[in-house]
């Protein structure tokens, strides 16, 4: 009886701070009501479906070579010209929006689960598990953050694959460090403690009272991370560490006609104004998650 009234006493506390029904009815009015929340979203949803029916909206094969059609500049049959291969430029751009959307949310998405993973458990259990991870956290951070990068992609050899291993093996430590910070707090508080005394195993403190607190959080640092990894990865390809041709990806293609500039700066200009829209609808997202998740802010 007594081990049922604590259990019921933790369960009570967790509910008491988190009130998960309340406050994500709240942080999704609070979303829904800001109108660069609602232009981010708008943004990205005709990105999201140009990528997904991208050979039905695309007039041409993106990597279908036409020498006729050399250097052409923009008309009715090719919106923004053609290459210097006569391949239509907007259909590479519209192609480049699937590449660049599967780099941005793959990386995020697994540098997240790791992070979030490894963060936990070094700051929940603490010890030797928590220095040893906390040390190669800090072994990567001794580092500027695009220099690692570039020395990574060098060492595994350019490529689209190989790029996106090098994002995740240095993202996942902004993750990690964040969530620990959050664990070593949480694990403090009444309920967990609660859930402790009334014999919960670690799995479940972790899974069930730990990991929904820091969940507002890392929805907000997992946008902001889809935008970055998606502006580093268009850096890295204009170096010619990303993407490989013919592959149409925004960098790429930023670096293949720069040496058009002169003559079709649309080629340099259309991929360029597509990174800029992507990352800054992807970012009022983030800045819109921060302000309905955050209850300071959205108070």
């Amino acid at each position: 009886m007594a081990e049922h009234i604590v259990d019921l006493a933790a369960d009570a506390a967790f509910i008491e701070l988190t009130e998960p029904k309340s406050f994500f009815y709240k942080a999704t009015r609070q979303l829904l009501g800001k109108k660069q929340a609602i232009l981010g979203f708008a943004v990205l949803l005709v990105l999201v479906l140009a990528a997904v029916f991208a050979e039905q909206i695309a007039p041409y094969d993106p990597y279908k070579t036409n020498y006729a059609n050399v250097k052409q500049p923009p008309s009715a049959a090719h919106f923004i010209g053609t290459d210097e291969l006569g391949r239509d430029g907007f259909s590479r751009l519209i192609y480049g929006a699937r590449i660049s959307l599967m780099v941005g949310v793959s990386v995020s998405a697994i540098s997240t689960t790791v992070g979030v993973a490894l963060g936990a458990i070094a700051g929940y259990f603490g010890g030797a598990v928590d220095m040893i991870i906390m040390r190669a956290v800090d072994l990567f951070m001794a580092f500027p953050f695009l220099v690692l990068a570039i020395a990574l992609v060098a060492v595994f050899g350019p490529s689209l694959f190989n790029m996106m291993l090098a994002l995740i093996l240095l993202y996942w430590i902004w993750f990690a460090r964040l969530v620990r910070g959050m664990v070593l707090t949480l694990r403090e508080t009444e309920f967990v403690v609660g859930a402790k005394a009334a014999g919960a195993s670690d799995i479940s403190i972790i899974f069930r009272h730990i990991l929904p607190n820091v969940f507002p959080v890392v929805v907000v640092q997992g946008s902001f991370s889809v935008a970055d990894a998606i502006l580093i990865a268009a850096g890295l390809s204009y170096l010619g560490l990303g993407a490989q041709p013919p592959t149409a990806e925004w960098g790429s293609m930023l670096s293949n006609a720069k040496e058009l500039m002169r003559i079709l700066p649309v080629l340099s200009i259309a991929p360029g104004v597509a990174i800029m829209i992507t990352v800054l609808a992807i970012n009022f997202i983030g800045d819109a998650l921060r302000d309905a998740l955050d209850p300071t802010l959205r108070n």
